[in-house]
């Protein structure tokens, strides 16, 4: 117990550190498509993992920013702290939404997705080393730079750190109040075509096959999904297709987000969109897409590992909840591998992806320390 107050007592002195920390990299913009901007929030991030002891690899993309590798410590098996440094925001975001501390919050973009979470993970780090802590495994760090569009660049990096690890800890954002995810939807995107027959729409519209007659009829089918099953959701994000107003459509696209709570749900969802079929047989109809990422189930592993995460948060005082979110991230295809993930261990606040977006400044301190716990208690 005194080893735990430790590291809290040495979190909360180093809140202006943290609190630095988090607005360097927030500075840094990073949006996912700019590898210029990515890189040169990058190279902040290396040098200040460095800083504090950290053995780092660049893990260079010529399709995307380059993800980073940091090692602390010694031990044959690791923990992997696991979390991306792109963000939604474009270059510029900053005049907008300016760095600033106003009543107790840090508001800024990409301050609570995720760019304060990768600061708790490193003070988390400091701490154990600096007071001495008894850890067992060594400690690696995974920052990518995709995880917003889909993570096809670090999937399998992400995935080979997973099998080495025996546990993976997620610095995503909190969910409400600071609980943690231990459930997460496996998401999905499918693209439906269908080809039709154009023909004039004023003279001759009986020899025509309107493609989207016919797709606004497989959207009524799509929308029937998830009365299936409770943890379906399906979304028709976009719709286009035709030529003119005169023009019976030839061909019509829509792009489908498909959520599943878990494998069996995404297997069921997969099979249904691929047996569509026509209602007008002079039409055609082409699928393409699929889950991209596995759902994050609530797995006894992962409870395991919750509960330690709550019985840490006990010995510092308060209670640590958990929920489920539809919403992705990589700790999805940890915990699909099987390997112990608690999600959602960084930053307590509100605004993902939106203008009020800001961290609990209070909350930092001792976001910190239940990660530096945690690493601790993990045999």
């Amino acid at each position: 117990m005194s080893e735990l107050y430790a590291l809290r007592d040495f979190c909360r002195a180093e809140r202006a550190w943290l609190v630095n920390t988090i607005e360097a990299l927030v500075r840094g913009e990073s949006p996912t498509t700019d590898k210029a901007a990515v890189d040169r929030c990058g190279r902040e991030l290396s040098a200040r993992l460095e800083a504090i002891g950290g053995r780092v690899t660049s893990l260079q993309r010529d399709d995307a920013g380059d993800h980073l590798r940091a090692e602390f410590g010694q031990g044959d098996s690791q923990i992997l702290l696991l979390g991306h440094f792109d963000t939604v925001w474009p270059v510029g975001q900053l005049a907008k939404m300016p760095l600033i501390q106003a009543n107790g919050r840090l508001h800024g973009p990409g301050v609570f997705d995720m760019k304060a979470g990768i600061a708790i993970g490193m003070l988390a780090t400091r701490a154990l080393l600096e007071t001495g802590a008894v850890f067992r495994r060594r400690i690696v760090m995974l920052w990518t730079t995709d995880e917003e569009v889909g993570s096809a660049t670090s999937r399998a990096a992400i995935e080979e750190e997973a099998r080495r690890s025996a546990a993976v800890l997620v610095l995503e954002p909190s969910l409400p109040g600071g609980a943690v995810k231990t459930a997460r939807k496996g998401c999905g995107q499918f693209e439906l075509t269908v080809k039709g027959v154009a023909a004039h729409a004023g003279i001759d519209p009986a020899k025509g096959a309107s493609a989207i007659h016919e797709l606004a009829h497989q959207i009524r089918r799509l929308y029937r999904i998830p009365r299936l099953s409770p943890g379906i959701s399906v979304n028709v994000g976009i719709v286009s297709g035709g030529t003119r107003p005169n023009v019976v459509a030839d061909e019509a696209q829509a792009v489908i987000d498909v959520r599943a709570a878990t494998k069996k749900e995404a297997a069921m969802v997969a099979s249904i969109i691929a047996g569509q079929r026509p209602r007008d047989s002079r039409t055609r109809i082409q699928i393409s897409g699929g889950f991209d990422r596995p759902p994050l189930e609530r797995s006894a592993a992962v409870v395991r590992l919750y509960d330690q995460a709550r019985q840490v948060a006990r010995d510092l005082g308060y209670d640590l909840g958990e929920g489920s979110t539809g919403a992705g991230s990589d700790g999805n295809f940890t915990a699909a591998l099987g390997v112990p993930t608690l999600d959602g261990l960084g930053a307590v606040g509100d605004g993902a992806h939106a203008l009020h977006e800001h961290v609990e400044l209070d909350a930092l301190p001792d976001r910190a320390a239940l990660v530096g716990g945690l690493i601790a208690e993990l045999e």
